[in-house]
């Protein structure tokens, strides 16, 4: 009796980790790639290799980091390392002149498109990885804790992940390139491709080496309330775009070589790291404050994805509006949610009697 009430166990565990495993496979392409208006209705069907490989990729780091025991540093290691992955190896979308562009790239050297590289670094660690986690671990908040997938279905993750990422680099180099942009082939250098694959090991090696550095800060320590973070997140994601949109905009890009932008960045990136995790690792931390970040950082990145919609056909644009105001919607529900949570577990102050 007692063997098949562990297999039941064991089963039902299983079966409540297929509602936030389908989830986050669905929602981190859905905030990064849909919500911010990159993949747009016109050309939908790629979100099936994007599902492949951020949505399966952030369920494997996520996983990963469950079982190593390790924090959010070490998921945003792990983040970076996919990012790498994604630039330098699967897409190349930082190697190969950008077709989106005629003229020159600014900040392009060496045969990398750095102020772009810089940008999707953060952007895939956050918004593909981070945030959607976040979301998804809000919304089941009894799973938190503990991995989703048994080993057979993490190798499966993994496995739909490499033939996403074979999948996305054939539909992008071999197809979008050259038959919608008409741009001749590009072969990065094998020193790059080395580089990237090089430098995309080396995270994930940091990132299990960082599994074990999780610390509390001490319970004096206060922690801001939860619109004073989401306040915060706005302005630093905000400021993260300056990035992307000094590559896209030529009037706005600064005469000073483009290696103070990077400085920049890089210091901006620093300084948002240091700040959030010092907050995030105070003992008030709460479910209203993750909530806080992840929906600063969603409605950021859904407001910034409609520079250059004027020239998008209008079927896009509406398309965008409808869902954007559907996940603003969904992610005020959940806050509400959240914070009756919050509401009704607190300990009730008692009364003195009359």
């Amino acid at each position: 009796m007692d063997s098949v009430g562990a297999q039941e166990t064991r089963g039902s565990g299983s079966r409540r980790g297929v509602a936030p495993t389908l989830t986050l496979v669905v929602l981190a392409p859905f905030i990064a790639e849909v919500l911010s208006g990159s993949t747009r209705l016109s050309y939908i069907f790629v979100f099936i290799p994007e599902m492949m490989v951020w949505g399966c990729g952030a369920l494997v780091i996520r996983e990963l980091e469950r079982r190593w025991g390790g924090g959010v540093t070490s998921m945003l290691t792990f983040g970076l390392a996919l990012a790498v992955a994604q630039e330098f190896l699967i897409q190349q979308t930082s190697l190969a002149p950008m077709p989106w562009i005629t003229g020159p790239i600014y900040g392009r050297e060496w045969g990398v498109n750095w102020p772009f590289f810089l940008f999707l670094l953060g952007y895939e660690s956050i918004w593909v990885v981070l945030v959607p986690v976040q979301i998804v671990e809000l919304l089941f908040p009894d799973r938190r804790n503990g991995p989703w997938l048994r080993i057979r279905g993490l190798v499966v993750a993994g496995l739909t992940f490499l033939l996403g990422a074979l999948l996305a680099w054939f539909l992008w180099t071999q197809v979008a390139r050259p038959k919608k942009f008409h741009v001749p082939p590009y072969h990065p250098s094998s020193l790059l491709l080395g580089i990237g694959a090089a430098a995309s090991v080396l995270l994930v090696i940091c990132a299990y080496a960082l599994r074990r550095r999780k610390q509390t800060s001490p319970d004096h320590q206060r922690t801001p309330r939860a619109w004073v973070v989401g306040l915060a997140v706005l302005i630093l994601a905000s400021g993260w775009y300056v990035l992307i949109t000094l590559v896209f905009a030529p009037t706005l890009q600064p005469h000073f070589s483009f290696w103070f932008v990077m400085a920049a960045g890089v210091l901006w990136a620093v300084i948002a790291y240091a700040l959030l995790r010092n907050w995030s690792s105070a003992a008030g931390w709460s479910d209203l404050h993750r909530w806080a970040a992840a929906f600063a950082a969603t409605v950021v990145c859904m407001l910034a994805g409609f520079g250059g919609s004027s020239a998008w056909p209008r079927m896009d644009v509406i398309a965008k509006i409808v869902m954007n105001v559907v996940a603003f919607l969904g992610l005020v529900w959940l806050g509400v949610d959240i914070w009756r949570r919050n509401r009704d577990t607190a300990p009730h102050r008692s009364t003195p009697s009359s």
